[in-house]
């Protein structure tokens, strides 16, 4: 803890860091007709900065600190020209461009143009051009372009990226979750839920991003805890001088709006409880206690509706404001602010098999879903001087999703543990509502400490909730005609409310020191050294109970009961009477602590033709959790874990011509087990599955190996393959459980994976835009991804040779990796206008093929090949969006965005193997679509 304070000291008393900005543009030659002027000389005049153009006549000249600059182009021949005030911004591309002939240019021949340095595609490829490391990002613009709102969604637009729909899980070169580390501003920011590693990128809305990249290298100053990379949200910073803007936006999904659903919306019984997207305080009372203190101690058990309500309009908006200013030379400011509403419904089925026999069978699985998003952003910018500046970023985040399940109207629905005959089926509701609040405040600085040494900082400070605070789920029994309802009697707990509660507290920070060794401008060669330390502390404090009612006596009367009229049975009478039995069942708790201490150093070497970085981290990482949950024997039990390494990464790059290059990258790295993972909580989808955590779980050590070919044929044009090989010892995987039906656990369930891809990508404009010529903009980006992946499947064993379990099962000693598509494939058609309001069209489109939602297993030690459950797999579907926009005025702009186009039918699959004789047949045990959504927006910036 001193060591960490005082890092914390140094940290703030490291006064603020001068930060820099970059100056590029495009040199033409006046004697051919403006052609690119390659090889031409770009100085900075009073500084030892400079840049040569290059075969397109563009220069680039990075790290340049804040103020303002004379600017000398000049050729052999030529008439030199010196453009003055230049003026370099913190963090921002200022675009210089001229022309060069054997007679000075006038200067309003020159254009000097300020923009965003990472919203835009040209700077964003610039910056992967000159990086060591592989990484790919994708800015505000082009976002905007294909109609993303979330910065979830933007990952998929990234090569070798794509998303679960069943979980929600990112995976990045088929590695999900628990691979992937998440961070905003290169800090990280907690899980908002107990089931993830990473916060739901979902929730950061376009309107707070500057750009999202995903770093599919290590470099040692990044966090080891990763294997397939790490994604970073950029949050969106002032450009300019001053800007004001809004938007509003309006739409519907076409599920929600049909007949039959739009008029009877269902929401649940906690729809009073939250105002604006904010839920009122809750007040909960719970208990520890061996014996229940009676249902009167909980007065929502009686005094809280147990019916749904509806909603009376579903139909999707926004609304947002931005607004910046600049105040003098030294000191600026954004807010950004919105809100969102969504509404999205489903209809499907879902089945589950145990041992290759149905148990649970629901052909009318409906969800109804509200989400209610609310979003602040506030970024500072203080310039002490030229070389020191602060910067301040808080984000707020209030979601609220209002949730209803519903299975069994049809009077179809079979669930094994309920009474089985011919005339009496299931019903099934859960309703919950959770919020999730995030705030989060990060303070950045800059310290150009001599001409060759420069002092970065920063540290974040998260604090998280995410709270259910009255779930409510019924099981009753039923006749097809529902004339006959019946409270479900198995485990004591078909009729409940239950509440969870999660508080994270996180504190992160780092300092790095930069070391300019030498630097040639002639040669263009340079050296350097960094170093520097990091450190994260975080902690959880979760609870859980639940509160049940039964049946005491079979065939009370209690009036007239219909599925939608629950209430009558859950009254103060009949607890009273007698005729219902109040259940509990202690608090569910657990603490956990998570601890991260590094230090790192990396030698970056730079010559014309190569760039080197080498470098070495070593990091402790303790886990601590604490818990006290029904589930476990004795209810209490602590897991302890600790992890010290070192975790080399080398990235390489070999520069074939100006455009064109060779990059490799090695390193180890290590995937730590997540709290919700070794805490043996058990979490119970709205389905009835339920998740649980191993306490035997362990980290998984990785080797990362790439090769990767990028020719940049323009400023905004990319072709490029790559070839990554990945081998994780231990790896971690959602498994089936043995002995129950509906329970996944976290095992180490193999020795190694082995994981090899390729990756092709392209950025291409088949027909380039000409101002007043009428002709139309035609552009094409997309990438492909090829892996193939595979797993073997362990036994373990006692230090007597008996077996313990095994993970083999139906003759199978190896499989896929979980989460892992053996194809993905992304492609942007984008089409513009040559005018100035131009018209828009991009169609975008992705596809991912199956994937393993969760690993079989056998569910007998003794005959894994005749007793089992196959893998869960997730089929492949096509993904197609359009946005048309267009620029009517300066200010004012309009977009229509359609998604989900092709509406496709998501579904999962299992294989089973009749033990009867049947013949073997692929099981459908999930399947819905999502809908369209069709939205108007409209925008207008002053």
């Amino acid at each position: 803890m001193k060591q960490i304070l005082g890092l914390l000291m140094l940290m703030f008393s490291a006064v603020a860091l001068g930060q820099t900005g970059t100056i590029e543009g495009t040199l033409s030659d006046k004697e051919t007709n403006n052609e690119p002027l390659p090889f031409a000389n770009v100085i900075i005049k009073g500084t030892t900065k400079g840049a040569t153009t290059d075969f397109d006549g563009k220069y680039i000249i990075e790290n340049v600190p804040v103020g303002t600059y004379e600017v000398e182009f000049s050729f052999v021949g030529y008439e030199p020209v010196t453009v003055p005030n230049v003026v370099v911004q913190a963090g921002k591309f200022t675009n210089v461009s001229t022309a060069l002939g054997a007679s000075a240019a006038a200067l309003d021949e020159v254009v000097i143009q300020v923009q965003t340095s990472r919203e835009r595609e040209s700077a964003l490829l610039l910056e992967q051009k000159k990086a060591v490391e592989i990484k790919e990002s994708i800015g505000a613009v082009q976002l905007a372009k294909q109609g993303v709102t979330d910065a979830a969604t933007a990952t998929t637009k990234i090569s070798g990226v794509t998303a679960s729909q069943a979980s929600g899980d990112i995976y990045v070169r088929g590695l999900g979750d628990r691979y992937l580390y998440t961070t905003m501003n290169g800090l990280p920011i907690p899980s908002d839920d107990v089931e993830k590693k990473n916060f739901d990128l979902g929730l950061f809305t376009t309107r707070v991003i500057q750009n999202v990249g995903i770093s599919k290298t290590y470099g040692v100053s990044n966090s080891a805890d990763q294997a397939s990379g790490t994604i970073d949200v950029a949050t969106k910073e002032l450009s300019g001088t001053k800007e004001l803007g809004v938007g509003i936006r309006v739409g519907a999904n076409t599920n929600a709006t049909q007949s039959g659903v739009s008029d009877n919306f269902k929401l649940t019984g906690n729809k009073g409880d939250y105002t604006l997207g904010f839920l009122k305080n809750q007040g909960f009372n719970e208990t520890t206690q061996a014996s229940s203190p009676g249902y009167s101690a909980y007065p929502r058990m009686t005094q809280q509706t147990w019916n749904t309500s509806t909603a009376n309009f579903p139909m999707n908006y926004r609304y947002a404001i931005t607004a910046g200013k600049k105040f003098g030379e030294k000191f600026k400011v954004l807010f950004t602010a919105s809100q969102s509403g969504d509404f999205t419904y489903r209809n499907g089925v879902f089945r589950q098999y145990r041992e290759n026999n149905i148990d649970d069978s629901i052909t009318d699985a409906t969800y109804y879903n509200r989400r209610v998003t609310t979003t602040g952003l506030l970024n500072t910018e203080y310039k002490i001087n030229d070389k020191n500046d602060v910067r301040w970023v808080s984000l707020f985040v209030n979601s609220l999703s209002d949730q209803v399940f519903e299975g069994g109207r049809n009077g179809e629905a079979t669930i094994f543990e309920e009474e089985s005959r011919d005339d009496v089926f299931q019903f099934i509701r859960d309703q919950n509502t959770k919020q999730t609040r995030l705030w989060v405040n990060q303070f950045f600085g800059n310290h150009e400490l001599s001409e060759k040494n420069t002092l970065d900082w920063g540290v974040g400070i998260n604090l998280l909730s995410a709270d259910e605070p009255n779930r409510v789920r019924n099981e009753v029994n039923i006749t097809p005609d529902a004339d006959f309802v019946q409270l479900g009697v198995t485990g004591g707990f078909q009729q409940r409310k239950s509440f969870q509660l999660i508080d994270d507290e996180e504190l992160a920070g780092f300092i790095k020191d930069t070391y300019v060794l030498n630097e040639d401008f002639d040669t263009g060669s340079k050296s350097e050294i960094s170093g520097g330390l990091n450190v994260r502390m975080k902690s959880r404090n979760f609870k859980s109970q639940f509160l049940g009612a039964t049946e005491s006596n079979a065939g009370a009367d209690f009036g007239s009961v219909s599925i939608d009229n629950l209430d009558v049975i859950f009254t103060d009478e009949n607890f009273r009477s007698g005729d219902l039995n109040f259940q509990f069942l202690p608090t569910d708790r657990y603490i956990a602590d998570l601890e991260s201490q590094s230090a790192f150093a990396a030698y970056t070497l730079q010559k014309e033709k190569f760039n080197l970085n080498v470098g070495m981290r070593f990091q402790r990482d303790a886990i601590d959790v604490l818990f006290d949950v029904n589930n476990f024997p004795g209810r209490r039990g602590a897991t302890n874990k600790e992890y010290t390494n070192l975790y080399p990464s080398v990235n390489f790059k070999y520069n074939l011509t100006e455009d064109q290059g060779v990059r490799f990258a090695g390193s180890r790295t290590i995937t730590l087990p997540e709290f919700k993972e070794i805490a043996p909580f058990e979490y119970v989808s709205p389905v009835g599955q339920v998740t649980k955590g191993n306490p035997d779980l362990e980290a998984s050590i990785n080797y990362n190996f790439d090769l990767k070919y990028e020719w940049f044929p323009s400023s905004d044009e990319l072709l490029s393959v790559a070839a990554f090989y990945k081998m994780i010892n231990d790896p971690i995987n959602k498994v089936q459980q043995r002995g129950s039906a509906g329970i996944f656990s976290y095992f180490n369930a193999g020795d190694q994976a082995n994981i090899f891809g390729l990756e092709l990508e392209g950025r291409v404009n088949i027909v380039k835009p000409v101002e007043d010529s009428g002709n139309i903009g035609v552009r094409l980006s997309g990438n492909v991804t090829r892996m193939f992946h595979e797993q073997d499947l362990k036994e373990i064993y006692d230090e007597n040779g008996t077996l313990l379990r095994t993970f083999k099962y139906n003759g199978k000693s190896d499989e896929g990796l979980q989460g892992a598509s053996d194809w993905i494939v992304n492609g942007t058609l984008g089409f513009s206008t040559a005018a100035e309001n131009p018209w828009e069209l991009n169609v975008v489109g992705n596809y991912a093929s199956s994937k393993i939602f969760a690993l079989g297993a056998p569910r007998n030690q003794q005959e894994p090949d005749v007793f089992f459950n196959e893998s869960i797999v997730e089929q492949g579907f096509v993904v197609l969006d359009a946005v048309l926009s267009k620029q009517v005025t300066d200010g004012f702009a309009v977009k229509l965005t359609g998604r989900n186009l092709l509406d496709p039918t998501i579904e999962q699959t299992q294989i089973q193997r009749p033990t009867n004789g049947d013949p073997v047949f692929n099981a459908t045990v999930q399947s819905y679509t999502l809908g369209r959504t069709f939205l108007l927006g409209l925008t207008y910036d002053f």
